[in-house]
């Protein structure tokens, strides 16, 4: 293919009738006051979206537009390119032609980068136009440590040997940046934060160590290892996380902070002894305050709005309940983020502190000197805030400290572990706490899942197996043969799993006088009769079974989800 000209986006965006001339001086303007991208302007200002800009470039150029979403590619052909040229140039070999190899680039019209690739590959290139997004996404799925956290692993055991070492004296003595062990867990740490895990799991068994990652919800195998170096990988993880390194005996939990790519992440970090030596599971958690918002949680907008007005309220208890793992914690620090200013004082109380907010005075309990979650509100409330957040109902003496400050005109937020909303002031009753601050404190309650979403490169039609049907009969009536499925046949976007990302679906029951009534009465059942009646159509199976219906997520999930099939 014949070198590209360099031509001007503006230029091209107005000749194609995709924005106007005032809107290119607009945005060059802002150009020269920020140093952006253009095109990263244009679609900022909702002028053009990416996938314009690339096919009207493509359009230009003669050459193709491909949505690499829907594209097959194959690890080893995108590896010919450097990962660090490919990040650098925004480009990814897509193809491997014999003669040449077709390569999707951003911006086709970056002759420096066009050169530099063709050297780099030592042969000639077709190129393509992609969008930005997709092209990261594809880097940072293809470029996997898989081999290098292998190699590095065998070089650990290899360091190691067969004899009996000072394993201390590796973690501490020496140039630790360049010990295998540092490096091995550096890649570890780098690989899971690329492929978005939430957790990273080394555990030991009779033979050998495995080390795995939690993607999406699902435990995913990134690599096997030799036994033995085990220890040394514990040991180092009890330093950094500055636990008693010669405790083996019994489980530890500690933090500690660190920066991948320069994005800061807390690991929460939790060992446990075992048959074959010390489990230990890391949570990533990363500290970006953007995250936290209202609006990225997936909530329907009218439930949206109703929960925005609780969260609002001078006073009152709003809970959040789902299972470990169901995103209520991020739930609860949206809401605190929502009201977080300096006109408000809040106070958090939790075991462990997750997530850092500025502006916010977070405490951190701890049994082993009675710092626990009674004491601390006890204090917290002496304090004067407007806003408490509880990281969880645990017992009774919390229960009711927290549901006091909810009737003395305290907003106090708070988690429980419950399978729906109606079951949970239930819950709270069977605590022993009295009914009456059970009915008039809570104004609120929010359940909710984590749903996986269909990946969009390898989403295809799906007929449903006779228990799926059954199921959906049983859901949504004799409509099921109205509607179309759809299910991931996998790909490489999706490591093979048919799903990529996940979504919250919610049910959110707002107390009324009705319900304050139904729940000072000594029957359970009646409570929960009206609780969903007042929910009916907005419940949480509704919400998964409408992802269905929309093809964004599989009957299997929703399935999975709703606990159990039901006939």
């Amino acid at each position: 293919m014949a070198r590209p000209e360099k031509i001007r986006l503006g230029e091209v965006l107005v000749q194609q009738n995709l924005i106007s001339a005032d809107d290119l001086n607009k945005s060059l303007e802002e150009q020269k006051r920020t140093g952006r991208k253009l095109g990263r302007i244009f679609v900022d200002s909702g002028y053009v979206t990416e996938t314009q800009i690339s096919e009207a470039l493509a359009h230009q150029l003669k050459i193709p537009y491909i949505n690499i979403q829907q594209f097959s590619t194959k690890t080893e052909v995108i590896n010919k390119l450097p990962e660090a040229q490919a990040r650098r140039f925004r480009s990814a070999v897509l193809e491997d032609r014999g003669a040449t190899y077709l390569v999707g680039m951003v911006d086709p019209t970056d002759l420096f980068a066009y050169d530099e690739i063709v050297r780099i590959l030592h042969k000639d290139i077709e190129l393509a136009v992609v969008q930005e997004n997709a092209l990261l996404q594809l880097i940072d799925r293809s470029y996997r440590r898989t081999d290098e956290i292998s190699n590095l692993a065998m070089e650990l055991g290899q360091d190691l040997g067969d004899t009996t070492i000072n394993f201390a004296a590796l973690g501490i003595t020496g140039n630790s940046e360049e010990a295998p062990v540092v490096k091995l867990l550096q890649t570890i740490f780098e690989d899971a934060a690329q492929v978005r895990a939430s957790d990273i799991h080394i555990e030991p068994q009779e033979n050998k160590l495995y080390i795995r990652f939690r993607i999406d919800g699902v435990m995913h195998l990134q690599t096997e290892a030799e036994l033995k170096i085990a220890s040394a990988l514990v040991l180092r993880l009890k330093l950094m996380s500055s636990l008693d390194i010669s405790e083996k005996r019994l489980p530890q939990d500690g933090r500690f902070a660190l920066k991948i790519k320069q994005q800061p992440v807390d690991i929460r970090i939790s060992t446990m002894p075992t048959q074959y030596g010390e489990s230990v599971v890391m949570r990533l958690l990363i500290q970006n305050s953007s995250n936290f918002a209202l609006e990225k949680l997936g909530m329907p907008p009218d439930m949206l709005e109703r929960f925005r007005k609780l969260i609002h309220r001078p006073s009152g208890m709003v809970l959040v309940t789902g299972p470990t793992g169901s995103g209520k914690t991020t739930t609860l620090y949206a809401a605190l983020n929502e009201r977080n200013s300096s006109a408000n004082k809040i106070i958090t109380v939790e075991d462990p502190v997750e997530y850092r907010l500025p502006g916010i005075n977070q405490v951190q309990v701890n049994e082993k000197i009675d710092l626990d979650f009674s004491r601390v509100l006890r204090s917290a409330l002496r304090q004067d805030p407007d806003i408490i957040l509880v990281g969880e109902m645990r017992d009774q003496e919390t229960a009711q400290i927290g549901l006091r400050a909810a009737m003395t005109g305290h907003l106090v937020l708070s988690t429980l572990h419950t399978n729906d909303a109606t079951s949970t002031l239930i819950r709270m009753m069977d605590m022993g706490v009295p009914r009456y601050m059970v009915a008039t404190s809570i104004v609120g309650v929010v359940a909710q899942r984590l749903v996986r979403l269909l990946c969009e490169g390898c989403s295809e039609p799906y007929e449903p197996l006779p228990f799926e049907h059954a199921w959906l009969r049983y859901e949504i009536g004799n409509e099921t043969e109205k509607h179309q499925y759809a299910h991931g046949k996998g790909c490489s976007l999706c490591n093979g799993t048919g799903y990529q990302g996940r979504l919250g679906v919610y049910e959110l029951l707002e107390m009324n006088n009705d319900l304050v009534d139904a729940a000072s009465h000594s029957d359970p059942n009646q409570f929960i009769k009206l609780g969903r009646q007042n929910m009916a159509g907005k419940t949480l199976r509704k919400s998964a079974i409408d992802l269905v219906l929309a093809k964004r997520t599989t009957i299997a999930e929703a399935m999975r989800i709703n606990n159990q099939f039901e006939e």
